[in-house]
């Protein structure tokens, strides 16, 4: 087989070139061609444009509540319409969104190129992974169409199980479904990655983006079940009253509540590691400098899945649970701040002595780190059981995990998605509106829920369509932020969209960044590589050459 040895003279110059005269995006044609494409590529482009309408579904409901939290008395809806809000608005945007964003999208589109090979190891279970996860969003979008859902996209029992007059069913197939592709996609990762690495690509030379996607694969594959379970088991009690979760039939609800978290909480880490992964990419490539603690990086990715697996009882800590099983879960908690701190450090310390240049994917870095640092910081006070005591259940909680999965995971996908839009389409995109709309993401965000730390420590309950005066004018800076941050999350649409058109051609590498991705022309043919690439070079080589020093 013809090889293509790489890593000793990168493409650098960032001079449009021609792209290739074909393609994946244009190998054939017709929507056929596209709904039934095993290419990985194109099935990362049917998942952007899934991924895309629920998160602006999702968004929309964000928007209501917002509007509806402006006034105290909660004069735009009802109660109930207000609990339907909130619950759709989570399901949509955690089910549909959150956890499939990254590796669904960049995944997909990367995964294989990285490590130099043709595809995914199971093409048509990828193609089939979109099929399950567009059937999920639809009987999502259905519970909506007939009349939403008022649970909390928690479905705590009894009121799931029991009392809910809504479409509790409906939206838990819909998750329940859209598991499976979760599923096979972590499948379809893991196997990949032991199989199909191009020669010389050992373990310590992979992409850390592949290290935190494989990661991920093993918490999609190991938790996923474990909710699918517990969502079974709702239906089954409410449609046959058999005595799971419901006291009064010898059930216990508490048992939900463990099943449900053991897979929820190592979830947030399906939503944050990949963004993870994403955040490595952009500091090494934006410094000009090899990633410090290369080795420490990639063994926390392994480390916050493992141990996030074992942390799910501090979301209980008002239960009832014990004392010592408190103190144990805080314990636990509090030991996944040590990888996650190993990467904060790691990165800063790449910062040090680095060329950093501030394009837009570096500043949506920034950003990831910033927004990341102050959610997983006050997730320790979360991981106090006297401290959760007084926050359970109140808008420090709304404002932490936003921070983490809204604010984390959402500048994670948006720097990757700015960083290989290039290699994606073979376009450039506005350089000066995508500062500016990092700029106002940024500015959005935390005045949207920067307040609600200083609401959830006042004692506002999460959840209430009303609420004291005294507490509105925070609610209205809330308000405001979020319509900022909306604005700002429409602002890269049109733009990734006018460049389709518009935007001028991308060679091959526009960054000078170092990747088996970058060794093929922007966009890529069908089969990733004109000829099987060879690894000879440590990752993230960014180290000068020696005529670049004399130059300087």
């Amino acid at each position: 087989m013809e090889t293509n040895v790489v890593g000793v003279d990168q493409s650098s110059s960032g001079e449009p070139s021609a792209p290739p005269r074909v393609h994946y995006l244009n190998a054939a044609y017709g929507i056929g061609s596209w709904l039934l494409t095993k290419d990985h590529k194109r099935i990362a482009l049917l998942y952007l444009l899934s991924v895309t309408f629920f998160f602006f579904i999702g968004g929309f409901f964000a928007v209501l509540i917002r509007l509806e939290l402006i006034t105290p008395p909660g004069d735009l809806m009802q109660s109930e319409t207000y609990n339907k809000m909130f619950t759709m608005h989570g399901v949509l945007m955690i089910f549909f969104f959150l956890i499939p964003a990254i590796p669904a999208v960049l995944g997909n589109f990367l995964v294989p190129m990285m490590i130099g090979a043709r595809d995914l190891a199971f093409p048509r279970i990828n193609l089939l992974s979109w099929y399950i996860y567009s059937i999920g969003g639809l009987l999502g979008m259905g519970a909506v169409i007939f009349g939403g859902v008022d649970t909390g996209w928690t479905f705590y029992t009894p009121y799931s199980s029991t009392y809910s007059n809504s479409n509790v069913i409906l939206a838990a197939l819909g998750a329940f479904v859209a598991g499976f592709s979760s599923i096979l996609t972590g499948l379809n990762f893991i196997v990949t990655i032991h199989k199909m690495r191009a020669p010389g690509l050992t373990w310590s030379r992979l992409p850390l983006f592949i290290w935190a996607h494989y990661a991920t694969s093993i918490i999609q594959i190991l938790g996923t079940p474990v909710v699918a379970i517990a969502i079974v088991l709702v239906a089954l009690e409410r449609l046959f009253h058999i005595g799971i979760f419901d006291p009064k039939l010898g059930g216990d609800p508490l048992l939900f509540q463990h099943l449900f978290w053991f897979y929820s909480h190592p979830a947030v880490y399906i939503m944050i590691l990949p963004a993870m992964g994403v955040i490595n990419e952009l500091i090494t490539c934006f410094s000009r400098k090899r990633i410090f603690g290369y080795h420490f990086i990639a063994g926390s990715s392994i480390a916050i899945a493992v141990l996030g697996f074992l942390v799910w009882g501090h979301h209980m800590f008002t239960s009832g649970q014990s004392i010592y099983g408190g103190f144990v879960f805080s314990v636990l908690s509090m030991l996944v701040a040590i990888p996650s701190a190993i990467k904060v450090f790691n990165w800063t310390a790449t910062f040090y002595k680095g060329s950093i240049s501030y394009q837009a994917p570096m500043l949506y870095a920034f950003g990831f780190i910033g927004l990341f640092t102050i959610g997983g910081l006050t997730g320790l006070f979360l991981a106090t059981t006297a401290i959760d005591v007084h926050l359970h259940d109140t808008y420090f909680v709304v404002a932490h995990f936003h921070y983490i999965m809204v604010g984390g995971t959402i500048m994670g996908y948006l720097g990757g998605l700015h960083y290989w839009w290039p290699k994606m389409t073979g376009k450039i995109y506005p350089e000066g509106w995508a500062r500016f709309a990092a700029l106002v993401i940024f500015v959005g965000f935390n005045l949207t829920f920067l307040p609600q730390f200083i609401l959830g420590y006042l004692g506002m309950p999460r959840r209430y369509h009303y609420y004291p005066e005294e507490f509105q004018v925070l609610n209205v800076m809330s308000s405001a932020g979020a319509s900022i941050l909306g604005v700002g999350y429409l602002i890269p649409m049109v733009y990734f969209v006018w460049s389709l058109r518009y935007g001028k051609a991308s060679a091959q590498n526009p960054w000078g960044a170092h990747g088996l991705e970058w060794e093929t022309s922007s966009p890529p043919p069908t089969e990733n590589f004109e000829k099987q690439p060879i690894v000879t070079h440590e990752p993230y080589d960014y180290t000068p050459k020696p005529e670049e020093v004399a130059v300087v």
